[in-house]
């Protein structure tokens, strides 16, 4: 055990409530998440220096997109939880699978939720999907670091077992009352900050101008980081280790960093946008 284990701050899940209505921390990191990726996209659309001439959209359709990329979070995320991580138990439980609110939410499953948003808005409005896909991707991270934080406040998906300075022991009986990594704040930095100033240098380096590459390389930098964050991270109670002491997480990495792969290799195959 270490020296001085950290006691979880005492934080209450719901940030305010009115009677029966409660506000909490994970539902304002999912709404702040997407307001601040919205209005950072919206710079980016307007930057025309970043995509070499009119970007291949207006700040318009954007705008037009933040509803369906919502329920495509949303709805990706929910059905992905169902099926990757407790079909099982929602199987017998069915009324549950709607009950949002009660915590559930698939990473993997809201991503290929945004793509299908992202695929059907692309093909109604007359946009580039790809560029789309890279201006959603871009803004992706401020989400991912702001729910990760949330995690860390409900006290869920801790760490395993630890005895490094910062061990925390979290609330509930399953956290075993063991000091263990706050792996949260590990994807956090990773998946959030990290990743998000990788796509920062990558968009300011005229990276828009190939489409694709940016989807690329948010799905590649999001399938390293988490897989290196699920080796401190608890596995999911009802899952446990899969094969070879792999989680589900990275199971589900494997496919997005394939995927990332053939992204790029598709942008750097095509003519950059704004060339003559």
């Amino acid at each position: 055990m270490p020296f001085a284990v950290l006691p979880f701050p005492n934080f209450d899940p719901v940030l305010v409530s009115f009677g029966p209505f409660a506000i909490r921390w994970y539902a304002l990191a999912y709404i702040v998440g997407i307001l601040l990726g919205w209005f950072y996209a919206r710079a980016i659309i307007a930057n025309e220096r970043y995509w070499g001439g009119p970007a291949p959209m207006t700040v318009a359709d954007y705008d037009d997109f933040v509803l369906w990329v919502t329920l495509g979070i949303i709805l990706g995320g929910r059905t992905g939880y169902v099926l990757f991580y407790n079909f099982d138990y929602f199987r017998t439980h069915p009324i549950e699978i709607v009950q949002v609110w009660k915590g559930g939410m698939s990473f993997h499953g809201g991503f290929l939720g945004c793509v299908i948003a992202v695929a059907l808005f692309s093909w109604k409005r007359g946009v580039s999907f790809l560029s789309l896909g890279d201006v959603t991707c871009a803004v992706g991270p401020i989400g991912l670091f702001l729910g990760r934080l949330a995690n860390f406040v409900n006290g869920e998906l801790w760490g395993r077992p630890s005895d490094v300075a910062w061990a925390i022991v979290f609330p509930g009986r399953d956290a075993g009352g063991l000091p263990r990594h706050p792996s949260q704040i590990y994807e956090a930095l990773l998946e959030g900050v990290a990743l998000y100033l990788i796509l920062t240098l990558l968009v300011r380096a005229g990276m828009l101008r190939r489409p694709g590459f940016v989807i690329g390389a948010f799905a590649i930098g999001y399938a390293v980081a988490r897989s290196f964050c699920e080796l401190f991270r608890e596995p999911d109670t009802q899952l446990g280790f899969l094969w070879g002491g792999l989680t589900m997480g990275m199971l589900l990495s494997v496919p997005l960093f394939l995927a990332g792969i053939g992204f790029i290799v598709i942008a750097l195959r095509r003519q950059p946008l704004g060339s003559t």
